[in-house]
């Protein structure tokens, strides 16, 4: 019988969070901009520790990847804490806040693509690759664009949750069983 590693599991957790949170974003468009912020700022603190983590852990073992885990982890800790210390300001900050954490996460999981690819094989390599490259796209939108950004944040932040969730929980999955 195989030991599991517990590697798999935050991303799992984290995954089907962000999954949740995604499709609660679609059905519920007006609510989740208003009721939902406090969730969206920890979800943010929880994907910016387990960035952190992911530095920690790899560190020793590459260059640029981790250190972009690093900075983006802590990017998304602080939009995290701001969307809890300030909820009423929740809607504003996301429509300015959501691209630029898009793009750093987005630049994040690029960066570190190689250890996906040996850690978890080819799919899920051009399965993070696809998913955070449409992530940059609707980051770069939101900011080029900020009256669609007010507009449709909702349904953007939707479909990138529901994108970062798929990502994660088949990182998860396919990391379950492997060794540290």
């Amino acid at each position: 019988m195989r030991r599991r590693s517990g590697f798999g599991w935050l991303d799992l957790i984290v995954g089907t969070a962000f999954l949740c949170l995604g499709l609660y974003t679609f059905v519920n468009p007006g609510r989740a901009l208003s009721g939902m912020v406090m969730l969206y700022g920890l979800l943010a603190v929880i994907a910016g520790i387990e960035d952190i983590l992911m530095y920690v852990r790899v560190e020793k073992y590459t260059g640029f990847g981790p250190t972009m885990a690093l900075i983006t982890g802590i990017l998304s800790v602080m939009a995290g804490m701001m969307l809890l210390v300030y909820p009423n300001a929740g809607k504003w900050i996301l429509s300015l806040l959501f691209p630029v954490w898009f793009i750093a996460h987005c630049i994040s999981r690029l960066c570190h693509l190689e250890a996906v690819r040996i850690t978890a094989g080819k799919s899920m390599y051009y399965l993070t690759m696809a998913l955070n490259i449409i992530g940059l796209a609707l980051g770069a939108m939101m900011i080029f664009r900020p009256l669609i950004s007010l507009l449709y944040v909702s349904y953007i932040v939707g479909f990138y949750l529901v994108a970062l969730g798929i990502d994660n929980i088949a990182m998860g999955i396919s990391r379950m069983g492997s060794r540290r």
